[in-house]
């Protein structure tokens, strides 16, 4: 059974090669030696400093790394969304603030890659592909948060004496912008009389003041700042596209793609805050053995926020290389993946501060500054409620329009998966597939999805079985083709499915007995109807694969 091309082996994906990747993955370890070591992270953490000298020479010429996410027909190495997944996780994994301020580049010049002219980006991203312009992606206000539709920044047009409009004059302002006290330019998402409409802005044209930077809790290499527009004349030319009315539209395409890499962030401060763990507990002799030999130390602390990293970086690849396949609507996948793995790495952090015990929390020991960066990432570009909204409300719409063969369609394939590679534990993820179907059904049809804590609940279900599968088809795949870390995904697999069937179990039993409108006799049926017993039977022989997982974790293996 063919189970899922491995990126590298399909046909027509966007993107670098694995030897082009790896180049611009080892020239960031070089940068991290020479500008970003440890030493200078932690000193820019303390004085809450944006190191813009820094960042513009990672952006000049000698070292450009900014081309990665360029396309190569405006200068750049035309990396995919793989590339840019790739270089965020591992970016991450040295500063979070700086990953932020290059996150913000890449952000503020995707709406002139989606919607721009081709005079636009011909001027504008040669400009980022000099090396000569900071950006910032100015769509966020004060009131209207991640509700695009409500914003109240205006744009009105500004007609000659023919009636033709020579550009449109920008009131309002924005909130929470990163990199907007330092932007040569900024992409400002504006109400225009048509509607909403993303319009250029350079820095110091009259009327735009960017405001002072905010005292953070986290990131505090990066630059946050409330941005004003009074009377801003801004030229007809800068309008994206030449046609307004089409932001939201252009915001909804950016968010497939943004979210993954948001993802990304979370993923690699994750990783980042266990290798900490892993690196301390290897040495850490409590009550004469090392920390990593106690069950109770890892099997808590270490291999389920292993686990829950791999799951989210097993999900974001796959819809990674979707995009580079061409696929455009991803913005329900992009939920998933950026609320799954942020708060998988919120977790991981806060769980390293708590193995590492007082050592924790102290700053020299990073894993406290990382606890405080990686927050964010379940609140930028949408919370991770927001995120769950989307989730839930597009999901059941799908389960009810296709009378329940979306989520049936997945159990079918990891029962067809369980076929042949049973080891993977694909026969749970497809039981849990169905008793998300089933629950989405019931609540749909007594009208419980009215109720917003019953949506969320489902959205969890959602996001934990589709991640699931994802982690089993990578597990399958890596079987197929004897790769060298196939034992280690596969058990892993089998660890993340308890989990998943943990998650089913609980949030199906909320939804069915929480309102208090059901008797015992509905609820038992349901249970039946779920396969609940099944789903906790998964449990069996989880403390020995954790076990397992922990050996190769520690090097035991």
């Amino acid at each position: 059974m063919q189970i899922h091309a491995t990126a590298e082996k399909q046909r027509d994906l966007a993107g670098l090669d694995l030897e082009s990747r790896q180049m611009v993955i080892d020239t960031l370890e070089l940068v991290r030696k020479r500008l970003l070591p440890k030493e200078k992270v932690l000193e820019l953490d303390r004085k809450e400093e944006f190191p813009e000298e820094i960042i513009r020479e990672m952006l000049g010429p000698e070292i450009g790394l900014q081309l990665l996410f360029i396309p190569e027909q405006y200068g750049g190495m035309g990396g995919g969304a793989r590339d840019s997944c790739a270089f965020t996780r591992e970016m991450a994994k040295i500063c979070l603030g700086v990953a932020t301020a290059f996150f913000a580049i890449q952000l503020g010049a995707d709406p002139i890659m989606f919607a721009g002219t081709e005079e636009q980006k011909q001027k504008w991203l040669g400009k980022i592909v000099e090396g000569r312009s900071l950006v910032a992606y100015a769509v966020t206000e004060a009131e209207a948060g991640s509700n695009l539709a409500a914003l109240k920044t205006k744009a009105d047009p500004v007609k000659d004496d023919a009636g033709q409009i020579t550009g449109y004059v920008i009131n309002g302002s924005k909130q929470f912008i990163s990199n907007g006290g330092y932007a040569d330019f900024l992409t400002v998402l504006a109400r225009a009389p048509e509607g909403p409409s993303f319009f250029i802005v350079e820095k110091g044209m009259e009327g735009f003041h960017p405001g002072k930077g905010e005292e953070k809790h986290g990131i505090r290499a990066s630059n946050t700042s409330p941005l004003t527009f009074t009377d801003v004349f801004v030229p007809v030319e800068n309008l994206l596209s030449g046609v307004p009315g089409n932001g939201l539209k252009q915001a909804n395409m950016v968010f497939g793609h943004t979210r993954l890499v948001v993802a990304a962030l979370g993923i690699g401060a994750g990783e980042a805050a266990l290798e900490i763990v892993i690196r301390y507990a290897k040495e850490r002799i409590q009550f004469g053995t090392p920390l990593s030999e106690k069950q109770g130390y890892t099997h808590k602390l270490v291999v389920p926020n292993a686990v829950r990293l791999e799951a989210a970086s097993a999900y974001t690849e796959e819809q990674a290389t979707r995009l580079d396949a061409g696929e455009k609507d991803l913005q329900v996948e992009g939920s998933i993946a950026k609320y799954f793995a942020t708060e998988a790495g919120n977790r991981a952090a806060e769980d390293a501060i708590q193995a590492l015990g007082g050592y924790g929390y102290i700053a020299e020991y990073e894993v406290e500054k990382i606890k405080r960066d990686v927050k964010i990432t379940c609140i930028y570009e949408g919370t991770s409620e927001i995120q769950q909204n989307i989730i839930a409300m597009f999901r059941w719409r799908a389960s009810v329009k296709s009378k329940g063969k979306y989520y049936e369609a997945m159990a079918a394939q990891m029962k067809a998966l369980d076929a042949s590679v049973p080891e993977t534990s694909a026969g749970t993820y497809a039981l849990a597939a169905r008793a998300l179907n089933e629950t989405i059904m019931f609540a749909h049809s007594h009208k419980l999805t009215k109720q917003q804590y019953i949506m969320l609940c489902l959205a969890d279900m959602m996001t934990y079985v589709e991640v699931g599968v994802s982690m089993a088809r990578r597990a399958g795949r890596l079987v197929q083709e004897d790769a060298p870390d196939a034992g280690k995904i596969v058990i892993m697999s089998r660890v993340f499915a308890s989990e998943v069937a943990e998650v089913v179990t609980k949030n199906a039993m909320k939804i069915i007995m929480g309102p208090g409108l059901f008797d015992e006799q509905t609820t038992l049926e349901l249970k039946k109807k779920i396969g609940y017993e099944e789903l906790v039977g998964s449990y069996s022989g989880l403390i020995h694969d954790m076990d397992a997982v922990s050996d190769i974790l520690f090097d035991r293996a």
